[in-house]
């Protein structure tokens, strides 16, 4: 079998994004753009220095894109705290009695709920708002 030199930069592209899509590395995909870049550059009937070149500019320029993109995406925050992930944090919950230790028990969605005090100073009856969740216990503050 003889293959022609676009056909092998299309079958380690291929290669390259079957590698992504089973280990979820976006990288592999910008690294695929880049063998695809000289597999264009086959096919245009530049020499296999041109074709590497091209493949090496645009697959190294997307992974240092994406690199610095994801850079400047603010930090997602702890899975506990995130609200995307959870959505409790932020409502507010009615607290009527609190124990010494800065816990109580609280009715929330229909089921009784372990809430713990996390906020300045000593915690009093009243709204307050879900910041954090730990397990089945919900950290409060005002």
């Amino acid at each position: 079998m003889n293959w022609s030199g676009p056909t092998a930069w299309w079958i380690v592209t291929a290669l390259l994004v079957a590698a992504e899509l089973t280990t979820g590395t976006f990288f592999l995909l910008m690294l695929a753009l880049g063998v695809a870049a000289g597999a264009l550059a086959a096919h245009a009937g530049l020499g296999l220095s041109a074709q590497m070149i091209s493949a090496a500019l645009v697959g190294g320029g997307a992974v240092t894109g994406w690199y610095i993109w994801r850079r400047r995406q603010p930090v997602e925050p702890p899975s506990q705290e995130n609200r995307n992930m959870i959505l409790d944090i932020g409502a507010q919950i009615q607290v009527d009695k609190w124990e010494a230790d800065g816990t109580a028990r609280v009715q929330y969605r229909g089921a009784s709920w372990a809430v713990r005090w996390q906020g300045q100073g000593a915690p009093e009856p009243g709204v307050h708002v879900v910041r954090k969740v730990e397990g089945s216990c919900l950290l409060l503050d005002r």
